[in-house]
């Protein structure tokens, strides 16, 4: 079957800077949705009923049209943070037609002088502006797609909060358009008045002298986290983390979450991963909330409960990590029967009476028990002696594929 659906890219250019493909496609329609900006885009000789987007946003409309010869606008590349996407996740490939014009990444890319591939992209479209914290590192660049004239305001204070004031911002407006315009200025000294709220927002990173280093891979400093001392220390974590091995896409369960640590870190390591962080105490919810945020992955979710009644019904994870309430009756169980074939589960202990229900499991399921001796310099008098932290034991295992 030949596609019914055609999403064209528009720009602000409008209809002279589309394509012969893109305008034939439009002239052919019987109906064509987009925004209303777009939509005013269009020249009279485009005889389609224009239909604007609902509010609140649904593609139902254009989902119960196939077989009608349907166009539907996009802003610049359709495919990138844009209805293309949305409509691709619903639509074989077959259905539909995507004719892109060139997406505002690319026109500040050429505007800027940066090479595309050396930038990291982002959208904070109906996103917490709070996710770009993940991103920052001096010499990175970053361009990101703004919700609205509000969006440089608040990430000039957002870098600023997390010891990024001496950032060089530039807004662009209106990219490809007559009235594209742009301002440029450092976050610490932000004062530009809000303009349009169809802008890109370009970001040279630098950290003030007494930043925190705060690396992607896997062993943040304690200090990075708010906590009331209940935290998987530094080194164990980083230990953790490389066992859980986390890949792009997969969902963590944090149970027993405390600070949140295991899951913020298994977050950072890919945009596309995500984690579930179990915890029963309200202060350390709080905790948990505050720390996403700061760490750059408000994604991460909280549930609210203890194991293994807060378990139920939750989506079955890629990896497992228990960082607490092993001697709870059924978390193990419970963790396990819901842990994906070929996932992975990581438990430690720190008590006796934790250990030997490792022991037992591992007695009964397999896996690897790893103890972890950390020892830290400190002070004795005139000298300095080695303070042991408590031992900690990890259970490594696999499930089975076949399980």
């Amino acid at each position: 079957m030949a596609p019914w659906l055609t999403v064209v890219g528009i720009g602000e250019d409008g209809y002279a800077g589309l394509g012969k493909n893109a305008r034939h496609a439009l002239l052919r329609a019987g109906r064509v949705f987009g925004s209303p900006r777009q939509l005013a885009l269009l020249p009279p000789c485009i005889a389609a009923e224009r239909q604007p987007w609902p509010s609140p946003f649904s593609l139902e409309a254009v989902l119960a049209r196939p077989g009608e010869a349907v166009c539907v606008l996009a802003s610049g590349d359709p495919m990138l943070y844009g209805v293309g996407a949305s409509l691709a996740r619903q639509l074989d490939s077959t259905a539909m037609t995507v004719l892109p014009a060139p997406s505002s990444f690319s026109l500040a890319a050429a505007r800027l002088g940066w090479p595309l591939q050396e930038v990291t992209t982002l959208s904070v479209v109906a996103r917490p502006v709070a996710a770009i914290a993940a991103q920052l590192a001096s010499g990175v660049r970053l361009l990101v797609l703004s919700n609205d004239a509000q969006s440089p305001a608040q990430v000039a204070w957002l870098l600023c909060e997390r010891g990024f004031g001496p950032s060089r911002m530039t807004v662009l407006e209106h990219l490809g358009g007559p009235a594209e315009r742009r301002f440029d200025g450092l976050a610490e000294a932000w004062q530009a008045a809000p303009g349009a709220d169809l802008n890109l927002l370009a970001i040279e990173c630098q950290a003030a002298s007494d930043t925190p280093r705060l690396s992607r891979l896997a062993g943040l400093p304690d200090s990075a986290f708010r906590h009331d001392g209940q935290i998987t220390k530094r080194d164990v974590r980083a230990v953790t983390l490389a066992r859980l091995a986390p890949q792009p896409g997969e969902l963590l369960w944090d149970v027993g979450a405390g600070s949140g640590s295991i899951g913020i870190e298994w977050m950072r390591s890919h945009p596309a991963c995500r984690a579930l962080a179990i915890e029963a105490d309200a202060g350390r919810q709080a905790l948990i909330e505050h720390n996403r945020d700061v760490l750059g992955v408000p994604g991460l979710q909280l549930v609210r409960g203890s194991a293994p009644q807060a378990l139920q019904d939750l989506p079955a994870p890629d990896a497992i990590f228990i960082g607490g309430g092993v001697t709870r009756e059924g978390v193990l169980q419970h963790c396990w029967h819901h842990l994906k074939p070929g996932g992975r589960l990581i438990a430690n202990a720190v008590t006796l009476q934790s250990e030997l229900v490792l022991a037992q499991w591992r007695a009964t399921h397999g896996g690897e028990l790893t103890r972890l001796h950390i020892a830290q310099a400190q002070p004795l008098g005139e000298f300095d002696t080695w303070r042991q932290s408590l031992p900690i034991t990890l259970l490594d295992l696999v499930k089975p594929l076949h399980a």
